[in-house]
């Protein structure tokens, strides 16, 4: 029986223990869409994870949806994350980059000469994304060229290769949340007719070719992917058979290898069990076709939650998103069953030091 507080063997390297801290948008990153020292100290207090995904990183210029995101496509950027994966490694943790590109999640005034967002579809989403008048609705796009999208696979790969220069420890390929390869995805987005359109072996084609592209870059090892089979977050309408869809990437990518799969069980944010899908039988088709991928659960999950679902097989590993936000040391917290800070939501998004780096420890609190 496995134990949330044990050492796992992932991929290429090893964590020290089952809790991930999940990816969180947290719009601070410095002129250059660089981070900076701020980043530095965040992810340096929060080392005592297993495994840290980072907040989002567009890959291109393109990718970009929300205002002061990081990105990891030139060297400024990749000397600034440098700087943050020397700190955590030096305190003992490891670390992978999330590589976005958020499609149509985006508005004209994020994106290079005021280009409009690009997608499998040219329909606008209902959704918002955060500019710096705050909140707005996201612009149209526009669809896709067949012939532009070897140039995102090219930009997935470059983006991988540039997290190994910055020192991570692998990627995470965002493919969850209604964002560019889950607008390729879902038949409720994907209106295309062509090669990446259409039946299930058209919409997943262009996931398939971009991780290849990563792991070909980096290695299988060394690469995990994020999925959010049933969420409606970003107007991602439900697909017409998410069992099928999702059934048929894990079966797709299970030659590859992957170092592990992170889902986001139910409604991202929401609900765990809305709408209904049977997570327990797609990590056993995972399990079948693909032994040594690890299992990442996420969404709403607490230490009883965490505790049984390691213990019982029913995950490899665990990512904890907003408690990690108001919690620097967390798994203490987890390990000792002490209370949580509870985070400041009005610090979320943009700002500086205050709410993201000033919440007491354990250690601080007592004095």
């Amino acid at each position: 029986m496995s134990h949330l507080f044990d050492p796992l063997h992932l991929g290429d390297f090893e964590v020290a223990n089952r809790i991930v801290m999940a990816p969180l948008t947290r719009n601070r990153a410095e002129p250059g869409r660089r981070p900076g020292a701020l980043h530095v100290e965040y992810y340096r207090q929060r080392a005592s994870a297993g495994l840290i995904v980072t907040e989002a990183s567009q890959i291109s210029p393109e990718g970009q949806g929300y205002l002061d995101t990081p990105g990891i496509y030139d060297a400024a950027q990749v000397a600034g994350w440098k700087r943050v994966t020397d700190a955590v490694h030096d305190a003992g943790g490891r670390i992978v980059i999330q590589l976005w590109h958020v499609g149509r999640i985006s508005h004209v005034s994020l994106l290079p000469d005021g280009r409009v967002p690009v997608s499998s579809t040219a329909r606008r989403a209902n959704s918002k994304t955060y500019l710096a008048s705050g909140f707005e609705p996201v612009s149209e796009p526009r669809a896709l060229r067949t012939d532009e999208l070897p140039r995102i696979v090219a930009d997935y790969r470059r983006a991988a290769g540039l997290a190994m220069a910055a020192g991570f420890d692998g990627v995470e390929v965002h493919g969850a949340n209604g964002y560019l390869l889950e607008q390729f995805l879902r038949d409720s987005i994907n209106d295309r007719d062509d090669a990446y359109g259409g039946a299930i072996e058209g919409r997943t084609r262009l996931l398939r070719e971009v991780m290849a592209a990563v792991v070909g870059e980096i290695g299988a090892g060394r690469t995990g992917l994020r999925l959010s089979p049933v969420t409606p977050a970003n107007d991602a309408g439900p697909d017409s058979d998410p069992a099928a869809l999702y059934g048929h990437v894990v079966d797709a990518l299970a030659p590859l290898g992957l170092a592990y799969l992170h889902l986001i069980e139910g409604q991202t944010g929401g609900a765990r069990d809305y709408p209904p899908f049977d997570f327990a039988a797609l990590r056993a088709r995972c399990k079948a076709a693909s032994p040594k991928s690890a299992w990442m659960v996420n969404n709403g999950y607490d230490r009883a939650l965490a505790l049984d679902a390691v213990a019982s097989g029913a995950a490899d590993l665990v990512a904890f998103g907003r408690p990690f936000i108001g919690n620097p040391d967390l798994v203490r917290r987890l390990r000792e069953g002490a209370p949580l800070n509870v985070p400041d939501r009005a610090t979320f998004y943009g700002g500086g030091a205050a709410g993201y780096v000033d919440y007491p420890t354990l250690e601080t609190a007592a004095g």
